[in-house]
């Protein structure tokens, strides 16, 4: 098939190599426009552009697609029979879905409807889903709302981060992706309702419907006073973003444990040792005690909370006997104030 891929973060990565790897003619890449990252605010291009590039596709690169008709036109001459969309970033317009016969098509990193919207992976973990997935889907004008041809979920383990969980489902969505295409092909152009009827897609329905909003700087503090788990659920669904402060400092929390029994299946040897360890009626945020070669285990407002990595202002990542004497924390020490 000839496809015209959409996408820009690493996340699509793995799928317009997997298209390029099944032999399929990619006609062009289209992907955000160069943006100023690093300490040094230098214009770096997506992920996405210089991956393609490497691979000798042509790349586009529209600041809004919606507004760009010649653009709109440009990538319409290209002739591809669909058009494939990975974590994009932007809202494709009507005249752009209806361009291809054989459609256009996204892996959604969520089990629809589960998570429509910008941050599934992050918001099927704050939220601690026991599974998430994906769905090759059917694009329409909605967000997130089109039929959907295959799906397959995945268990979330209890100390996965958004950057692991992330990783897996990009495989996955190459994988699907790749499995889908020459059954879309098959399918053959035509009208849409009877095309996606011969495919036999699902309507998703609205039962169960989520909108994973896009996050905030304020979600990214941690609120002592909440429980260990969900301190836990934040950590690692917005890593490498949720911080505290220390000593005037922030500070990055990147690796926790929860200190809840009735999770022990999920925790490690170390965190397991530490069930039923100390509990002292200390204000949320309070160093409880310090496991040497572990970490430190910290009061919530309710389980204690293991902190196995962290990253200090102005200091590398520490973790286990690095950050503890990164902290110099001892019992009664108290984090979060001013955070």
């Amino acid at each position: 098939m000839k496809i015209l891929f959409w996408g820009t973060p690493a996340y699509a990565v793995p799928s317009l190599e997997a298209l390029v790897a099944a032999s399929h003619t990619l006609v062009g890449v289209v992907t955000q426009p160069d943006r100023r990252r690093g300490r040094g605010k230098e214009l770096q291009p997506s992920p996405v552009k210089a991956r393609a590039l490497e691979l000798g596709i042509p790349v586009f690169t529209p600041e809004r697609i919606r507004r760009e008709p010649a653009c709109q036109e440009q990538l319409g001459a290209l002739g591809a029979d669909a058009y494939v969309v990975v974590a994009f970033g932007q809202i494709l317009p009507p005249e752009v879905l209806q361009q291809p016969p054989l459609g256009c098509w996204n892996a959604h990193g969520s089990l629809l409807p589960r998570w429509r919207g910008a941050g599934p992976i992050q918001w099927s973990l704050l939220e601690g889903d026991a599974e998430t997935g994906v769905g090759i889907m059917a694009m329409e004008a909605g967000l997130d709302t089109g039929p959907v041809l295959l799906e397959r979920s995945i268990g979330i383990g209890l100390l996965e981060n958004a950057h692991q969980l992330g990783q897996r489902l990009a495989s996955l969505s190459a994988d699907l992706l790749v499995e889908a295409l020459p059954t879309i092909a098959a399918a053959g152009p035509g009208p849409e309702a009877e095309r996606l009827s011969r495919l036999q897609v699902r309507a998703q329905g609205e039962v169960g419907l989520n909108y994973a909003r896009m996050l905030t700087k304020e979600d990214a503090v941690i609120d002592w006073g909440a429980s260990a788990l969900v301190i836990h659920r934040r950590v690692m669904g917005l890593y490498p973003g949720a911080h505290t402060s220390w000593r005037g400092k922030r500070l990055k929390l990147l690796a926790t444990e929860p200190l809840v029994a009735r999770l022990a299946d999920g925790l490690s040897a170390e965190a397991r040792a530490l069930l039923g360890g100390p509990t002292a009626d200390a204000p949320p945020g309070s160093v409880l005690a310090i496991v040497p070669g572990v970490g430190v285990v910290l009061a919530s407002g309710g389980c204690p909370l293991l902190l196995r990595q962290a990253q200090l202002e102005g200091k590398a990542a520490a973790q286990g006997q690095s950050l503890i004497q990164q902290l110099e924390a001892r019992p009664g020490d108290r984090l979060g104030d001013g955070a």
